[in-house]
């Protein structure tokens, strides 16, 4: 009988209540320590990702656009060359300032039988401007660009009906493609369409 009545004897090895407390207390600590841990992780992740969204906007919206035609000029020396190519510029709406000094932009050509990353080209602010390098808002810069000795358009027997085009890579911003083609006769200034 002794059997049956030890399923029923009391055990004396128990929790107290201070043992509780002082489990409970180590858990909850713990747990804080824990989800500190973890936001901090996500708010150091969040700041990143926002800065990370923020740069990702700035570079696929284009910085600048086009502000008016663009004109071809002949070769003064060769007739049906054209030498150079003139662009305005402006900032598109909402935009920051871009830094249009010779080693913040880049210009280049592209033809059926040449491609050129490495242009020369002068840049003339027109219009009100703060005589400075950094095109802001309203204010205006014309870029002439000479076009490459061995392209298309510099030969007078295929400078007629060529199609090109034009990249401006800004330093922050997204590039700027121009596609022109040229007419069917050179004329020493021409609008391209």
């Amino acid at each position: 009988m002794k059997g049956i009545f030890s399923i029923f004897h009391k055990d004396e090895r128990a929790f107290t209540g201070l043992e509780s407390a002082i489990v409970l207390t180590a858990f909850v600590v713990v747990a804080a320590v824990f989800s500190y841990v973890v936001l901090g992780a996500g708010f150091t992740t969040s700041d990143t990702a926002k800065a990370t969204i923020d740069e990702g906007i700035k570079q696929t919206t284009s910085s600048v656009e086009l502000a008016g035609d663009v004109i071809a000029e002949e070769n003064d020396t060769v007739s049906g060359e054209v030498d150079q190519i003139i662009v305005t510029l402006q900032l598109t709406a909402g935009q920051s300032e871009v830094d249009m000094a010779d080693d913040m932009l880049v210009v280049s050509y592209w033809d059926s039988s040449i491609y050129d990353n490495e242009l020369a080209w002068t840049k003339e602010f027109i219009g009100d401007n703060d005589e400075d390098s950094v095109l802001e808002q309203h204010e205006k810069v014309q870029l002439t660009i000479t076009t490459p000795e061995s392209s298309l358009l510099m030969d007078n027997t295929t400078s007629t009906n060529a199609k090109f085009r034009l990249e401006i890579k800004p330093n922050v911003g997204a590039i700027l493609p121009i596609s022109r083609v040229t007419p069917a006769e050179i004329d020493p200034v021409m609008c391209l369409k």
